[in-house]
C-alpha cells in the first residue's frame, strides 16, 4: 500500500512542540521584531503616550493572515507597558461566567489577549462591550421577579484582540477598539533577516544563499519561514555537514514538495481540482472544500489569501476562478474564452 504523505508546513493544527518552538523564537523587544515598520512606529507612540499619562493603553485589534506576528506583537505591547499579559482564545471562553472571572482578576493596566476573537459566543461578546467601554460588568443577580441588576466596577485594562477573519467581527465590537492594525505579508528581505536570527538562536549554520532560498519559498510568512528552517536543518544534519547552503535548501524543499513560489501539496491540490473537475472555475468554496476533503475555513484563512496574493486565484460573484498565471506555473495550457463570453464582453 502506498504511503500517504502529509504536508506539515502549513497545517493549521499546531502541536505542543510547534508552539514551544515558535515561542523560543519570539522577539523580545520591538527592535528584534522584523518588519511591519509602520505598525511598530505607531504602537511605540501610543505606548509612550499612555505611559507618560500613567494610563492604560487603548484597546488594540490586530488582524491579518495567520503566522504574521499578531501574538508576538501582543506580548511586546505588554512588555513595553511594563505589565503582565493574560492570554486566552475566543473558543475557550464558553460562558459569560468564564469571562467575568477573567476580567475581575485583571490588575490595573494589565493586558488581556484574546486570540481568534471573532469566535466569541454572542452572549460573551455582549458582556465585553461594557467591560471595554466603561470598565464595568452588568451582572444579573437572582432569578425571576426578584432578579436585579448589579454593576461591578473593573480595574482599567487593555484588551488586545487578534483575528484572521476581521470581516466576522461585529460592528459594535470593532467600534470599541481604539487602535486597529492590519498585518501584511513580509518582504523576502525581512524574511531573510528573520531566518538568520532564528538560525542563530537555534545554533544552525546558514549562508546567504541558504537564507535567501528559504525566504523565497516562505509565502511571506515568518511562521512558515521558521518551520521551513527547522525542516531544512534536519535535512542538512542528515544529508550534508549541517551547513544550510542554497544547494541543500533547494534539495530539502524540493523533497518536501514546496516549490519555487512556496506552494505546497495542498495548494497544488486546490488548483488542480479546480482545473480538472470544474474547468478552471468559477466554483464555490464549499464545493472545493468537499472535493479535496479539507475544512472550508482552513482554505479561506490559510491557502486562499496567498493564492490570491500571487495572482493565481480570483473571487467572483459565482465563485473562485483560476487565472492564466496559475496555469502557466503548473505547466498547463490556459483554456481559451468561449465565443459566448467574448460576445458578452464586447457588449459590455
Amino acid at each position: 500500500m502506498k504511503e500517504q504523505k502529509t504536508p506539515a508546513i502549513l497545517t493549521p493544527v499546531r502541536t505542543k512542540e510547534d508552539i514551544q518552538f515558535e515561542d523560543s523564537l519570539r522577539p523580545r523587544t520591538f527592535d528584534e521584531f522584523v518588519g511591519q515598520e509602520t505598525i511598530k512606529a505607531n504602537l511605540h507612540i501610543f505606548i509612550e503616550a499612555a505611559k507618560k499619562r500613567s494610563e492604560q493603553l487603548d484597546h488594540v485589534l490586530l488582524y491579518g493572515p495567520p503566522g504574521l506576528g499578531k501574538t508576538s506583537l501582543a506580548y511586546l505591547i505588554a512588555k513595553e507597558m511594563g505589565v503582565a499579559m493574560k492570554p486566552t482564545a475566543g473558543p475557550v471562553i464558553e460562558r459569560t461566567g468564564d469571562l467575568s472571572a477573567i476580567l475581575t482578576n485583571l490588575q490595573k493596566k494589565e493586558v488581556l489577549f484574546i486570540d481568534e476573537i471573532h469566535r466569541l459566543h454572542p452572549s460573551v461578546e455582549e458582556l465585553l462591550y461594557s467591560a471595554m467601554e466603561d470598565f464595568s460588568l452588568d451582572l444579573i443577580i437572582g432569578q425571576g421577579p426578584s432578579a436585579r441588576s448589579h454593576k461591578l466596577q473593573l480595574r482599567k485594562f487593555t484588551l488586545i484582540g487578534a483575528t484572521t477573519r476581521a470581516g466576522r467581527i461585529t460592528a459594535p465590537l470593532r467600534g470599541r477598539f481604539g487602535i486597529i492594525h492590519r498585518l501584511d505579508y513580509y518582504r523576502d528581505e525581512d524574511l531573510n533577516r528573520i531566518i538568520r536570527r532564528s538560525a542563530k538562536l537555534l545554533g544552525v549554520a546558514i549562508d546567504d544563499g541558504g537564507a535567501e532560498h528559504i525566504a523565497r519559498r516562505s509565502r511571506g510568512t515568518p511562521r512558515v519561514a521558521n518551520r521551513l528552517l527547522r525542516r531544512v536543518r534536519d535535512y542538512a544534519d542528515v544529508k550534508a555537514d549541517g551547513v544550510i547552503t542554497a544547494k541543500e535548501a533547494e534539495k530539502a524543499l524540493d523533497m518536501m514538495e514546496v516549490d519555487s513560489l512556496g506552494l505546497d501539496e495542498v495548494d497544488r491540490k486546490i488548483l488542480l481540482t479546480i482545473i480538472e473537475n470544474y474547468g478552471g472555475g468559477p466554483v464555490g468554496i464549499t464545493t472545493i472544500a468537499a472535493a479535496i476533503d479539507e475544512e472550508k475555513d482552513t482554505i479561506e484563512s490559510i491557502y486562499e489569501p496567498f493564492l490570491m496574493r500571487i495572482g493565481f486565484l480570483e473571487r467572483t460573484l459565482r465563485g473562485r476562478k483560476l487565472t492564466p498565471r496559475a496555469y502557466e506555473h503548473l505547466g498547463l495550457p490556459a483554456p481559451s474564452p468561449s465565443p459566448n463570453s467574448q460576445k458578452k464582453l464586447f457588449k459590455e
